[in-house]
């Protein structure tokens, strides 16, 4: 079989319209799909996720690259909602481990066990000059490393600095997911709530559109 490029993110929401038209090859707690050139799909927010996700590429066959890529919170004010980054270093905030990306814009993503707000993301910028914040990235570089896999990330920003939505850690599951209904009733009974949700789904929703086009862009480009 020959080796594969493989898209990884943390949730469904971040990669539906990537695989529309793909078959599916895998299912469960790690969704794939793909064809004979490319993978694409998704795993759960975090470390355990992370490398849950790798070990079920890794299953599928000979890989040619790993992109982790999904929507980042921003910790710098100039880079602002939709912006699409490709760092070219990875830190793992827990170890403080860094790795090198096989390419990237000389920019820096952090990699946290958890939502990042607003205090983190000032701390993360000036202890890393980090550039964006998210939970999978260092998880993924460290392994690809570890098997030999050129390694790049493709992160679209979903939030800003100034962005905190207060509660919303609570409803990320043990095994990497969110729990999208729960939530939902929690932010509808808290109307005080609703303009920081609003601003949080009109992000992400940007973010997804970034960064589709522009993996989708990589993806005609092996076709």
């Amino acid at each position: 079989m020959k080796p594969r490029k493989v898209y990884l993110a943390a949730l469904r929401r971040e990669i539906a319209p990537l695989v529309r038209h793909l078959p599916k090859i895998a299912g469960g707690r790690v969704e794939l799909w793909g064809n004979e050139q490319c993978m694409v799909g998704y795993g759960g927010m975090g470390p355990a996720a992370a490398t849950r996700a790798f070990q079920t590429v890794l299953a599928l066959g000979p890989v040619a690259s790993l992109a982790s890529i999904g929507w980042a919170g921003s910790c710098q004010e100039e880079i602002a909602i939709g912006q699409v980054l490709r760092p070219s270093t990875v830190i793992d905030s827990r170890t403080g481990e860094r790795f090198a990306t096989a390419s990237g814009d000389g920019g820096v993503v952090v990699t946290l066990d958890h939502f990042a707000g607003l205090e983190e993301k000032h701390r993360l910028k000036q202890a890393y000059a980090a550039d964006c914040v998210e939970m999978e990235a260092a998880t993924l570089a460290r392994l690809s490393e570890a098997h030999g896999i050129p390694f790049y990330c493709i992160k679209s920003i979903s939030d800003t600095p100034d962005f905190e939505l207060q509660g919303i850690a609570s409803f990320h599951t043990a095994d990497g997911g969110f729990r999208e209904g729960a939530f939902a009733w929690f932010a509808a009974l808290r109307p005080w709530l609703w303009p920081a949700v609003m601003k949080m789904a009109r992000g992400s929703k940007l973010a997804m559109q970034r960064l589709c086009a522009e993996v989708e862009r990589e993806l005609k480009a092996i076709g």
